[in-house]
């Protein structure tokens, strides 16, 4: 089984003036969110071999607060610059040209992320289901897993395992 983890960055501040959207910092509770979801994670055993993350500063700085938790266990990080402004279609590109492995997680931007939580999987687990249906809020998680390796992502072709939401970890 491949697994796929789909994480929205977390709760961010509006950009001050002369700041650009790309430069937007984490709130205090998008750190505390950041730090819940990766105790979850670590606790739970959803651990990625690889990240692909956005390279804007909410993106990155979520990313930092979730592996802050994970103790030891530090996955190949990878900061691509197209995540923080593409569509779905070129984040499948890009997860299919990530290198092999069986559990990658990307960290990336609505509403690409509930896009991409929409499109991917062919069903899953119900209350996972249940909880995707009412948005992807910031620092939610979607779990999915596939038969097939991540470079042949197909949409319909995965499970929703988990969907995680901040107020419920």
């Amino acid at each position: 089984m491949h697994r796929l983890f789909l994480l929205r960055h977390a709760k961010s501040g509006w950009a001050a003036p002369g700041m650009t959207d790309f430069e937007r910092p984490l709130t205090a509770s998008g750190i505390s969110d950041a730090e819940a979801l990766g105790r979850h994670m670590r606790d739970s055993g959803l651990l990625p071999d690889l990240v692909l993350c956005s390279t804007a500063r909410r993106a990155r700085e979520t990313l930092d607060r979730v592996l802050s938790v994970f103790g030891e266990m530090t996955p190949r990080i990878i900061h691509d610059e197209e995540l923080y402004n593409s569509d779905a279609a070129r984040y499948v590109e890009i997860i299919r040209e990530a290198p092999e492995n069986a559990a990658l997680l990307v960290v990336g931007h609505n509403p690409v992320m509930e896009d991409l939580a929409f499109a991917l999987p062919r069903g899953g687990n119900a209350d996972a289901m249940r909880l995707a249906s009412s948005g992807f809020p910031t620092c939610g998680l979607a779990v999915l897993g596939f038969e097939n390796p991540l470079s042949e992502l197909q949409p319909g072709t995965g499970s929703l395992e988990a969907f995680l939401r901040p107020e419920r970890v």
